[in-house]
C-alpha cells in the first residue's frame, strides 16, 4: 500500500496518525506531477486531494473513509469503541471536524499576509471558528483524549487541525484555547503519544519550509 501525502496538510496527518499509531508498512508518496492539480494526479486521484490511499490497487480518496478502512482491515490496535454508541461518539466529532471546524479555519490560510488581508472576511471566519471551537469544547468527554480514556479516529481528526489553530491563531490575535479548559487539556494530554509527537514534527518541519520559501 501507498499514501499520496502532504505532511503539511491536515488532512494527510490525519491518516499518518492511524498509520503510525497502527504500526502500518505503507509507503508514504509525493504527489506526482508536482501538485494536486497536475495532470499526472489527476489519473490517480480526479478529486485533486490529499491523501489518497493506493490499497493493492484500489484507489481510496477521503481521510476518514481510508482511516475507517484502514481500522477495518486492522482492527488491533483499535482506535475505534467496540460499542455502536462509542463508535457514534466517534464519528460525530470526526464529521464535526470535517464539516464545521475545519472550514472556517481553512478559508483563513489565505489571509495571513496582513497586507493583503480581508478583514471582513477575517472577522466573519474568526467568529465561525469560535463558534466552532466552543461546540467542540462541550462535546469532549472526560479521561483524557476526545471520547474518553482511549485515542481514537477523532483524536486523529482534531491533532492536525489544532496544529494548524494554534500555530496560525496568534498571526490573527488569537489564542484559541483561551478559556476552553478541556480542550487546553486534550491538546497538552494529546501531545505526549509517540504518533502524534512524531505527526506534528513532519508538520513542524514543513510548515518552516514552506515559510522559508516564502521569504
Amino acid at each position: 500500500m501507498k499514501l499520496y501525502n502532504v505532511n503539511l496538510s491536515n488532512f494527510a496527518t490525519k491518516s499518518r496518525l492511524v498509520i503510525y499509531e497502527k504500526g502500518l508498512n505503507i509507503e508514504m508518496v509525493p504527489i506526482p506531477g508536482g501538485g494536486l492539480k497536475s495532470a499526472e494526479y489527476a489519473k490517480i486521484n480526479p478529486l485533486g486531494k490529499t491523501p489518497a490511499l493506493d490499497a493493492d490497487g484500489l484507489l481510496i480518496p477521503e481521510s476518514e473513509v481510508i482511516n475507517e478502512y484502514l481500522e477495518d482491515k486492522y482492527p488491533t490496535p483499535a482506535l475505534m469503541p467496540k460499542s455502536p454508541e462509542g463508535r457514534a461518539k466517534v464519528r460525530i466529532i470526526t464529521r464535526f471536524h470535517d464539516l464545521y471546524l475545519e472550514p472556517p479555519l481553512r478559508a483563513l490560510f489565505g489571509q495571513l499576509n496582513p497586507k493583503t488581508r480581508d478583514q471582513k472576511l477575517v472577522g466573519e471566519k474568526l467568529a465561525d471558528l469560535k463558534n466552532r471551537i466552543d461546540q467542540l469544547e462541550k462535546m469532549l468527554a472526560d479521561g483524557g483524549y476526545a471520547c474518553g480514556s482511549e485515542f481514537t479516529l477523532a483524536d486523529c481528526a482534531l491533532v492536525p487541525t489544532f496544529f494548524f489553530i494554534t500555530n496560525l491563531g496568534p498571526a490573527f490575535g488569537v489564542n484559541a484555547l483561551d478559556g476552553q479548559p478541556k480542550l487546553s487539556a486534550w491538546w497538552t494530554h494529546v501531545q505526549s503519544r509517540p504518533a502524534v509527537k512524531k505527526a506534528l514534527g513532519e508538520m513542524t518541519e514543513a510548515l518552516a519550509a514552506m515559510q522559508r520559501g516564502g521569504q
